[in-house]
């Protein structure tokens, strides 16, 4: 808990600036504080329609963790548990969208996707879920590298089938990975200014591309400074409930046990 206050005060600190100008009614120089406090800003970002820009942030946030979610946890599963061949090969590929810089992967694969046909919103989720994929992966393989194969032989063992033996058995021990993978490229698809920028043509306006925009020409500081929390704190939230249910559910999870061998689990069930 401590660690989680002091990452939130992280945070907090150099946001204080942007935190009383979200308030400020009238600021002028050289004054410490604002002469006058009011809702301005936030008015004038409502205005600007910063509720419908974080409806779209949201709706693409979980679009991309729909999509690059599940991608991820089969990619860790193979990663975690089955890959003896290449697996830097693997991990290269992995990171090709990471080291790329992202101008340049939104407008090479935007090429591409225009003349396929897709749709400006279809497109921006589907790159967006390559960029978020090798979080999704890496995060899921490191649960399946802490969590033995066994649990699936012995389930299947036991009676399961091949998809109750992942549903019931193997998923709900990598549960609490999977969740901070979701949460990753949830994030991944609500940031993100470039890719939603360019590919989108202008047509998809989430909360960071106004926010850019607002920053950049309308010289409205109480403005700016209201989106910019408004679309900080959602994140912020999110993440601070994971940890806190991810920390809840070690805390009050049972020891580790050490594992029976399947013969011996074959026997007992006999």
């Amino acid at each position: 808990m401590v660690g989680l206050v002091l990452a939130l005060l992280w945070l907090a600190v150099p946001l204080a600036p942007v935190l009383v100008w979200a308030g400020a009614e009238r600021w002028s120089y050289p004054d410490l504080l604002p002469g006058a406090w009011g809702v301005v800003g936030w008015r004038d970002a409502a205005a600007a329609g910063l509720q419908l820009a974080l409806l779209r942030s949201l709706a693409l946030g979980l679009a991309v963790a729909a999509v690059a979610t599940p991608l991820g946890v089969m990619t860790g599963r193979v990663l975690g548990w089955r890959l003896t061949g290449r697996p830097r090969l693997v991990v290269a590929l992995l990171l090709v969208p990471l080291v790329l810089p992202p101008f340049a992967v939104a407008m090479g694969l935007d090429v591409v996707l225009i003349r396929v046909g897709l749709p400006e919103l279809v497109s921006v989720v589907l790159l967006l879920s390559v960029v978020a994929i090798p979080y999704t992966a890496y995060t899921s393989a490191t649960a399946f590298a802490r969590t033995s194969p066994e649990l699936e032989v012995q389930a299947r063992a036991l009676g399961a089938t091949p998809r109750q033996a992942r549903l019931r058995v193997v998923l709900p021990a990598v549960r609490g990975s999977i969740l901070v993978a979701a949460l990753l490229a949830f994030l991944v698809g609500w940031s993100d200014y470039v890719v939603t920028l360019l590919v989108g043509g202008g047509q998809l306006v989430t909360a960071p591309v106004l926010l850019g925009a607002a920053a950049s020409g309308s010289g409205n500081d109480a403005a700016v400074a209201s989106m910019a929390l408004a679309t900080l704190v959602p994140p912020v939230a999110l993440v601070t409930v994971a940890a806190l249910r991810i920390r809840g559910s070690r805390s009050t999870a049972p020891p580790d046990r050490p594992s029976e061998s399947v013969p011996e689990q074959e026997r007992m069930h006999r």
